[in-house]
């Protein structure tokens, strides 16, 4: 099963980014494997709109089929919703703290947005 993460780095050990839509970088990391691939996110991080939505779509050609990140606005989560991608959000501060959390079943899945649109 591969998930994706939020961060802005490109290590296990690199920090998570709570935003989804801006996130500069997705760390999807395949449990079955045991490795992972970084998914560029940096055309987002500007855009005056859709953003979210783009993200999403990314998210989605990468094979996740979960997601991990602070919070997700609501044209994202329809996005990843009807790609089935399932949502958690975290505090955890690193992407492996997040894995860990995840690995563990201690992460919550997301039933909503948890964030208004366009937000920073």
């Amino acid at each position: 099963m591969k998930v994706a993460f939020t961060t802005s780095g490109e290590t296990l050990d690199a920090p998570m980014d709570r935003r989804f839509g801006r996130a500069p970088k997705f760390l999807v990391y395949d449990t079955s494997a045991g490795n992972f691939e970084i998914v560029d996110n940096v055309q987002n991080l500007n855009a005056p709109q859709g953003a979210g939505i783009q993200a999403a779509q990314a998210v989605s050609r990468s094979g996740a089929s979960s997601l991990v990140t602070g919070h997700c606005g609501p044209k994202a989560f329809k996005v990843l919703q009807a790609a089935g991608v399932a949502i958690y959000t975290t505090d955890a501060p690193t992407v492996a703290e997040a894995l860990d959390r995840f690995r563990a079943g201690s992460l919550s899945r997301a039933q909503s947005a948890d964030v208004e649109g366009h937000w920073v």
